[in-house]
């Protein structure tokens, strides 16, 4: 069944803006009680099979859960039944990059925009596909367009500011974080854009301004993201005990909204000794896609992995990408072929799915990832650099299916790390770093994992480790360079100078020479960071006689 006629579509349309079912259900949505809309719709759509407005709204509900197959089955079905549903197509436009299939969520925004040429949620809709495939000067043209004509639009503005830093503009981004924050004081999403530069200074007055805004905000995110730049002023004041609260405060509202299980990580890393032993490798070694290009770079956030990425890209034969879904996508997709024990024992994750591939299976989705991230390179540059810090917990899945990749661990003090990640706030994706003693056992766990690695795998990792990079610049980087197969080239001791776009929160940092100034702030917090140390336990231990 289909609904090609617009009065047919506009008509149903209508009549469910009246509908009661589906008004309570839009009320819990917006309320984000899930479970309840999601129980009204499921029982609207056991009489109602066919209702297209109800599958969307179904849709969004899996979508805000992060069940984004299952928020991609329902609006490809809401669509299967009215072709014409511009908002299903907008949502799944969202779905698919969620899923990192970027190329499909370019075709249905320009059909979006063929269809309704100026309507400013499907222009910004393809602005942020752009966005997450590089094509940062037309998402601007985007965004202007719709800004010129709709100044109001505080979130525009943040977007906007986003697009202007990645590619280096940094004082325009700053107009327009203050823009946003013109059009909506208490948007809390604006005030930490301006302190996740790095580089921005708050005075008294914008200090003022964030304290009068925490206590007006409605909204748990303006509050969190209130705290974390409000974090960041008083560090830059000084005032490290009244900065540490407020980190505290926002890291503990954003991990009670989080699902985030501390223990899986663990079970991954006892999954990965048990199952990715040396022989099991060996057994596979060079069944995988032979591509030479792929460079990842792995660790934890704010290790410096930003800092090596911005050091390789500048080599005339090394093309900086960012972090890149593609393996994390792929991880989950065997996942989901994982059957649930019966008997309640663990199962092996996807890791058994893994090596249950034949060889040409595993040279397939090594095909798939070098097609998939095609979309991404803009040079005819031989290699290109993944820098999702996350795959390094999937070291063993890489091995396999690109066996000449290169890997490389950006490792720093684990105090030093662990607290710049917890005064972080992340879009999505870091759920451990918003708890203290989370973090410690994460860095522990991926420690342990990198050291399973380093045994079964030898020599196939290299470790850059960041005190080391900021004390012996040239002597680090040429052993980098000679690891990944380069001549050396002294446009990589010149790094800050590549004007590339950069997407991490280092993005303005890397933009200036080596600096060791960052290397001892966390010991202004030191006081109270007992709990991380406490979980670090032996992980610190290496690092006891350096800074």
């Amino acid at each position: 069944m289909s609904i090609p006629l617009t009065q047919d579509l506009d008509a149903a349309l209508a009549a469910a803006v009246r509908d009661p079912i589906l008004v309570e259900a839009a009320a819990a949505l917006r309320a984000n009680q899930l479970a309840i809309a999601e129980r009204i719709l499921r029982s609207r759509l056991y009489d109602r099979p066919l209702d297209f407005v109800a599958i969307r709204m179904l849709a969004e509900a899996a979508g805000r859960l992060g069940q984004y197959p299952d928020a991609e089955r329902l609006l490809r079905r809401a669509l299967d039944l009215a072709p014409g549903f511009a908002a299903a197509r907008a949502n799944l436009v969202f779905v698919l990059q969620r899923q990192s299939k970027f190329t499909e969520a370019h075709q249905h925004a320009d059909q979006l925009l063929a269809e309704h040429p100026n309507d400013p949620a499907f222009l910004a809709a393809k602005a942020a596909v752009l966005v997450r495939t590089g094509g940062y000067d037309e998402a601007i043209d985007a965004y202007r367009r719709i800004l010129t004509d709709s100044p109001g639009q505080s979130r525009l503005w943040v977007s906007y500011g986003h697009v202007l830093k990645t590619i280096g503009r940094q004082s325009e981004s700053i107009a327009a974080y203050r823009r946003a924050i013109a059009a909506e004081p208490t948007l809390g999403d604006a005030w930490w854009s301006l302190a996740n530069l790095k580089t921005v200074r708050f005075d008294n007055e914008d200090l003022c301004q964030m304290q009068a805004a925490l206590k007006r905000a409605s909204n748990e995110p303006d509050r969190y993201h209130l705290h974390f730049a409000i974090g960041k002023a008083l560090e830059d004041a000084g005032d490290f005990e009244a900065s540490f609260r407020h980190y505290a405060e926002g890291n503990r509202q954003r991990r009670a909204e989080l699902p985030y299980e501390p223990g899986e990580t663990t079970r991954h890393l006892e999954r990965s000794r048990r199952l990715l032993a040396r022989e099991a490798l060996a057994q596979r070694a060079g069944v995988g896609h032979p591509a030479h290009d792929p460079i990842f770079i792995v660790g934890l956030p704010r290790a410096g992995s930003t800092l090596i990425e911005q050091i390789l890209a500048s080599h005339p034969l090394v093309e900086g990408t960012m972090e890149l879904p593609n393996i994390t996508s792929i991880s989950a997709e065997l996942n989901e072929r994982n059957a649930p024990s019966q008997d309640g024992r663990p199962t092996d994750g996807y890791i058994g799915q893994l090596l249950a591939l034949r060889p040409d299976e595993l040279s397939a989705l090594g095909r798939r990832y070098i097609d998939d991230t095609r979309i991404q390179r803009k040079s005819s540059q031989p290699y290109f650099i993944d820098k999702m810090p996350n795959n390094f917990a999937h070291i063993g899945l890489i091995y396999l299916i690109l066996p000449n990749a290169k890997i490389i661990d950006a490792r720093r003090h684990p105090m030093a790390n662990c607290f710049s990640a917890f005064k972080q706030h992340f879009s999505r994706g870091q759920g451990f770093t918003y708890d203290l003693e989370e973090l410690g056992r994460y860095y522990r766990d991926y420690v342990a994992l990198m050291d399973h690695y380093d045994a079964v795998l030898p020599g196939r990792i290299h470790r850059v480790h960041y005190e080391q990079l900021v004390a012996e610049p040239e002597a680090t980087i040429r052993a980098l360079l000679s690891y990944c197969g380069l001549e050396f080239d002294a446009a990589c001791l010149s790094f800050h100078a590549n004007p590339r776009a950069v997407r991490t929160a280092s993005s303005e940092q890397v933009r200036r020479p080596i600096s060791a100034d960052g290397l001892a702030l966390w010991r202004n917090y030191e006081p109270w960071l007992g709990p991380l140390r406490e979980a670090l336990g032996d992980a610190v231990a290496p690092y006891t006689d350096r800074t």
